[in-house]
């Protein structure tokens, strides 16, 4: 039997064999390894790595990927207006119908697109691990071109849509009612609506790491509830907000002002200055102490 089977090579010595450990085999050692929960410093590590990778990519890649982005999120809004119109109207629509919200970002998620609220995460994480002026400017760039390209990507969708170019007049006549719900909120509204929104999209980021292979439950779970709280989800919303204008049920300074821009706000609070700065702090004495290689 030995006592100290695992870590000798690690100088964090955050494997080591600890005095109260119990001794096992090696084969037990092993399975103790694969059974313990990852724990937040790893995690970390792994979201700054793949936000460092983003910050490096070129700008044609990040822009055309948020054009796919934003053409597959409106799927949410088809998805969750299908169901509303296909259920009756009872208490328990919005239950039923906020799976339908899940559509958009099971496609964009998954086929690793790029979203600007769930960039908000991992592009901040190597960001606030290494502060500096480059650094910023490249986050300010990713988020730049991801958010003008997920926009773009609504708005050209929306217009086929709109003109039923795509899918059927009544499937359009689904979305628009749907979409009426954003004039419901002014903007202040909307904002605080937003950051619900940027934190449970900040959430699935850092999960995702740690659900390998349940990553389809993961994103599924934490936008359900995205949709059923009707929170302000900037890239999804836009959608029903050029919608709106395009139909003439509101105008261009509606979608700017009173939807798209206060939901940035509620969603950058909520994923970035929430979400992603404590997700960094409870490790930040780790990665000072040279815990992680950078």
């Amino acid at each position: 039997m030995v006592a100290n089977d695992r870590g000798h090579d690690n100088p964090s010595g955050r494997n080591e064999a600890e005095d109260d450990d119990i001794d096992l085999s090696h084969e037990e050692g092993k399975q103790v390894r694969e059974r313990a929960s990852v724990d937040s410093y790893v995690v970390h590590e792994v979201i700054r790595r793949q936000g460092r990778d983003e910050l490096r990519r070129p700008l044609l890649s990040l822009f055309w990927s948020g054009i796919a982005a934003g053409i597959a999120i409106p799927s949410s809004v088809l998805g969750r207006a299908l169901l509303e119109d296909a259920l009756p109207d009872a208490p328990w629509r919005p239950m039923v119908a906020s799976l339908g919200y899940t559509l958009g970002f099971l496609i964009v998620i998954l086929g690793r697109m790029q979203l600007f609220t769930e960039s908000t995460l991992s592009a901040t994480i190597p960001v606030a691990t290494h502060p500096s002026i480059s650094n910023l400017l490249r986050l300010l760039r990713l988020w730049s071109i991801v958010f003008v390209a997920n926009m773009l990507g609504t708005f050209v969708i929306m217009l086929l849509v709109g003109n039923n170019a795509i899918g059927y007049p009544d499937q359009a006549a689904a979305m628009l009612e749907l979409s009426k719900k954003l004039l419901e909120h002014g903007p202040l509204q909307t904002m605080l609506g937003g950051i619900p929104a940027g934190f449970l999209l900040a959430a699935v980021a850092w999960s995702l790491p740690v659900g390998r292979g349940q990553e389809f439950w993961i994103i599924l779970f934490f936008t359900y509830f995205i949709g059923l709280g009707e929170f302000s989800h900037v890239v999804a919303g836009s959608a029903e907000a050029w919608l709106l204008v395009l139909s003439g049920e509101a105008g261009l300074g509606f979608a700017i002002f009173g939807f798209i821009l206060p939901a940035l706000v509620g969603n950058i609070i909520g994923g970035t200055l929430i979400f992603s700065l404590l997700a960094h702090a409870q490790v930040s004495t780790e990665i000072d102490g040279g815990k992680l290689n950078t």
